[in-house]
């Protein structure tokens, strides 16, 4: 997952960051699931060397916990993580939007209306994969054009933890925000409106956290050969 893993040169070691990532967005592999060296070697036909790189960039991406003498989990936040973790968000996305409503050049709008084209176009055709892959990088598109370096890098953290949280707490199949709030959010954008896109931005992201269940407890994680074999490369090299 370019846009949320840290990006090395090392194609293996960004597509075990990227498959257990979408596991976990996808919610087949659990927050809690423990994450066996031995068994990651396995399904990635690769080294340990590399897994355990690929588990440290997870670590600082905050996706998982690595403990001393015990191995790596899936990180599991608590209800008053998830709270704060949607309300950072919501201030530095309100920010986002209102430093691109003062910034944003026809190309940055058109390539923002491309992008949610390619929204739907993966709706359409039922490709959740890429529907979970470009929802999150709409957000990440509105940093970087908005020219918000370091709210950038901030947000990067915040999404992959409230991806998490999501996969965590939320009661059905995992929902991704949809191309028509982004829609609305990019009309504001386009309009220069500061005070709508700021509301939609709010409405969009109050949203995704209405639709968790944050007072009750998550399911029981899942098995990481089930939730990453269907997933993973045949042999990786």
């Amino acid at each position: 997952m370019p846009w949320l893993s840290h990006s090395t040169t090392n194609d293996v070691i960004n597509q075990i960051c990227d498959r257990i990532w979408l596991a976990v967005v996808q919610r087949t592999l659990r927050p809690g699931a423990r994450l066996k060296e031995e068994e990651l070697t396995e399904i990635f036909g690769t080294t340990r060397a590399r897994v355990r790189q690929a588990l440290s960039i997870l670590e600082q991406d905050g996706l998982v916990t690595i403990y001393p003498n015990r191995g790596a989990c899936i990180a599991e936040p608590g209800v008053e993580d998830a709270q704060d973790a949607f309300s950072a968000r919501l201030a530095i996305e309100q920010r986002l939007v209102t430093r691109l409503c003062r910034s944003a050049s026809a190309e940055d709008i058109a390539t923002l209306r491309d992008h949610i084209a390619q929204e739907r176009a993966a709706h359409a055709r039922g490709d959740s994969e890429a529907v979970i892959r470009l929802s999150g990088e709409f957000h990440m598109l509105i940093a970087k054009l908005s020219g918000a370096e370091l709210l950038l890098k901030i947000l990067r953290m915040l999404t992959i933890r409230t991806s998490l949280i999501t996969a965590m707490y939320q009661t059905q199949a995992t929902q991704t925000c949809g191309p028509d709030e982004h829609d609305r959010i990019l009309a504001a954008i386009e309009a220069r409106d500061e005070t709508r896109a700021c509301h939609e931005m709010t409405h969009h992201l109050e949203h995704l956290e209405t639709a968790l269940r944050l007072s009750e407890a998550p399911m029981p994680v899942s098995g990481l050969r089930e939730a990453l074999h269907s997933m993973a490369p045949k042999r990786a090299t």
